[in-house]
């Protein structure tokens, strides 16, 4: 990875400030105080924003609202921009997150802009949650955040440097090997507990069985004695049966003579009717034979009818005619009105356009109130003619309608002879009719006798019937008390059978349960002393490894940066032990100096160790270091000569205010305040 630029607005003392930052190491030079450190600090927030409490008021510049980093760099020939911004509201929040790769850009939430970082970068998936803890200790670490590490409890600084490694789940591991070990006896004690009834339930399961054998017995015995009582009932209703027969041959006959006997009721009420309906007849007859029908006085009505029709007619389309003609004169009176108005108000003539005298309307005036006089008479002797039409078709239509209601008189006359014939014919049929339902009435009165007489040799069964009914009742309530007996025996064989089901599903189960209890005796046997033996191992010789190689490194920096008098390395706390000839020396009595050479060195071991383990990482060629001559004297800056010639990095960045450092770098960035804004110039 090799940083190319970062624009910066509005990010502490800075306004709005674009630095280059070219191959090689690239001194970052000013006094104290001109911001040197905020660029380290605005090239961390554009890769992965605000950390974990971390505030925004830490680099919103003061009176402003918004803040906004772009930063361009180059990661294995691929080109990359990322974009971050602050927003102040309420509280000052991440308000925008965007990644460039190759002109392909990617806009979403800071989180998941973050983990395209990561990814990028390759780090490896443990590290997405932590606290830029690899970044820190492989690229950027504060000076004054590795001098806490050095000064922290050994407890403390062996777990960050287990998360540094990435080998805390080690930690882990032991931890949740514990929490399971103390888990899975919790589990065995309960197991243990509801095995305690097993052998109970074995016994209790053998006594079930034995109890269910007799059950069975009764069961098949009780099957037996309802299958008797069941024949019996059957045989006593089959008897029963067969009495029920004659006696329904017995109501069948009752029923015949009933209906017989309706039948004779409904004849002689026939007969009754037809002798009403025939002197109801003969009184018609007699009433009609009175009646005196004139056919020609008939026809001379009908003449008259159709005489008055036509003239009501004729009338009708005179006076049609008449409110036409009427109507016609009165809108030509209308027109000559309306001619007359227009004229009084005429100036000049339309054609000629000469103005109109008023002798000329006057002549005009009495032309049209003549012929208006002329249409009036009209008018009138039109309305006198139709007020004598309407007279005329009232008159009209009053003698039409007596004439009709004189001819609907002998219209119905007329009916009421014709029918004559038909009354006399129907007499015939009526008495027919009488003669024949007269018959009938016989042949029924002769079927009552014999009905009567078989009904009579039915009635000796019904006796028999009751006496049987009694004999099947009771067979039926032993049938019932055979089935009940049955169905309890047979309930409490189920009853048993599930019981028994149940005890050796229970005992099944408990079975399992009791092999499951011995794996996990054996499994919690096998974490606790034989895995957790094996993890905690495997960490003390990976981190026996790591401090091998950590002290080596820097013992061989330390060497560098101070005096042959004294000498440094880890102890298996990883902490820092400063000799002078075989007396160990407390970090206390060291000078400032010394103590940053210490520091420095455990940032570039650390860094070497980290990249040595983690080599995929993207960051392994780029350091970046942050005061790293705090305190040093003039021959100790003379000695970061050799230090920075023998780091082997593709880009080194580093802040300091000492000008000596100046001739140990290939490029320098020079910072200047003026006014609470900073300044860069290259």
């Amino acid at each position: 990875m090799r940083i190319k630029r970062i624009q910066i607005e509005n990010l502490r003392s800075y306004e709005k400030q674009e630095i280059n930052f070219p191959r090689g190491s690239t001194l970052l030079s000013g006094d104290i105080g001109t911001g040197k450190t905020s660029i380290l600090l605005a090239i961390e927030f554009a890769l992965f924003g605000l950390q974990p409490g971390q505030r925004g008021t830490s680099l919103l510049r003061s009176g402003t609202e918004n803040l906004r980093v772009i930063l361009d760099f180059e990661i294995e020939g691929q080109n990359v921009t990322i974009e971050r911004t602050l927003k102040k509201g309420k509280t000052i929040a991440q308000d925008h997150a965007s990644i460039n790769i190759n002109d392909e850009k990617f806009e979403g939430s800071v989180t998941e802009v973050k983990n395209k970082v990561l990814e990028l970068l390759e780090y490896p998936s443990e590290f997405a949650k932590k606290t830029n803890l690899l970044y820190k200790f492989t690229v950027y670490t504060p000076q004054e955040e590795m001098k806490q590490i050095i000064l922290e409890p050994k407890d403390i600084r062996l777990n960050t440097l287990r998360h540094v490694f990435g080998i805390d789940k080690y930690k882990r591991i032991e931890e949740n090997a514990l929490l399971l070990t103390s888990r899975l006896r919790e589990k065995i004690r309960i197991n243990e507990a509801m095995l305690l009834d097993l052998e109970s339930n074995k016994e209790n399961l053998n006594q079930k069985q034995n109890c269910l054998t007799i059950l069975k017995e009764t069961l098949k015995k009780a099957a037996e004695d309802y299958e008797r009582a069941t024949q019996s009932r059957i045989n006593k209703e089959k008897e029963i049966k067969e009495i029920q027969e004659k006696i329904d041959d017995k109501k069948r006959l009752e029923n015949e003579k009933s209906k017989s006997s309706l039948l004779i009721s409904e004849k002689k009420q026939q007969i009754t009717t037809f002798n009403n309906n025939v002197k109801t007849l003969l009184l018609q007859i007699e009433e009609a034979r009175k009646i005196t029908f004139n056919e020609s006085e008939f026809n001379s009505l009908n003449n008259r009818i159709k005489f008055q029709e036509n003239k009501y007619d004729e009338l009708q389309r005179e006076y049609i005619n008449v409110i036409s003609n009427l109507k016609t004169q009165e809108a030509k009176k209308r027109e000559t009105e309306e001619l007359k108005n227009k004229i009084s108000r005429l100036q000049k003539c339309p054609t000629c356009l000469q103005e109109v005298s008023e002798d000329y309307k006057n002549n005009i005036f009495r032309k049209v109130e003549t012929e208006v006089q002329e249409i009036q008479k009209k008018i009138n002797e039109f309305n006198i003619k139709k007020n004598q039409l309407i007279e005329k078709i009232d008159s009209n239509k009053k003698i039409l309608d007596d004439f009709k209601k004189q001819k609907s008189e002998q219209e119905l006359l007329k009916i009421k002879f014709e029918n004559l014939k038909e009354k006399e014919q129907r007499i015939l049929e009526i008495e027919n009719q009488k003669s024949s339902v007269q018959k009938d009435l016989e042949i029924l009165e002769k079927m009552i006798v014999q009905l009567d007489t078989s009904i009579k040799e039915y009635s000796v069964y019904e006796k028999i019937f009751i006496e049987m009914g009694k004999q099947a009742e009771k067979a039926k309530k032993e049938e019932n008390l055979a089935i009940i007996k049955k169905a309890e025996v047979n309930k409490e064989v189920q009853f048993s059978e599930q019981q028994i089901l149940e005890l050796e599903k229970q005992i099944k189960q408990k079975e399992k349960l009791k092999e499951s209890t011995e794996r996990l005796r054996q499994l919690e046997y096998w974490i606790s002393e034989k895995f957790l033996e094996l993890v905690l191992f495997t960490e003390k010789q990976v981190m026996f490894t790591l401090k091998e190689e950590f002290s080596k490194l820097f013992s061989k920096w330390f060497a560098i940066l101070v005096s042959d008098e004294l000498s440094a390395k880890l102890d298996d706390n990883f902490s820092p032990v400063i000799e002078q000839q075989d007396y160990e020396l407390d970090y206390s009595f060291l000078s400032g100096g010394e103590r940053t050479a210490i520091a420095l060195a455990y940032r570039l071991s650390l860094n070497q160790v980290i990249n040595s383990l983690l080599s995929k990482i993207k960051t392994r060629n780029l350091v970046i270091l942050d005061e790293p001559t705090e305190g040093f004297s003039s021959q100790q800056l003379d000695k970061m000569r050799d230090v920075l010639s023998q780091l082997k990095t593709e880009q080194l960045i580093i802040v300091s205010h000492e000008s000596k450092i100046e001739g140990f770098v290939d490029n320098i960035i020079k910072f200047t305040k003026e006014a609470g804004i900073t300044k860069v110039g290259e």
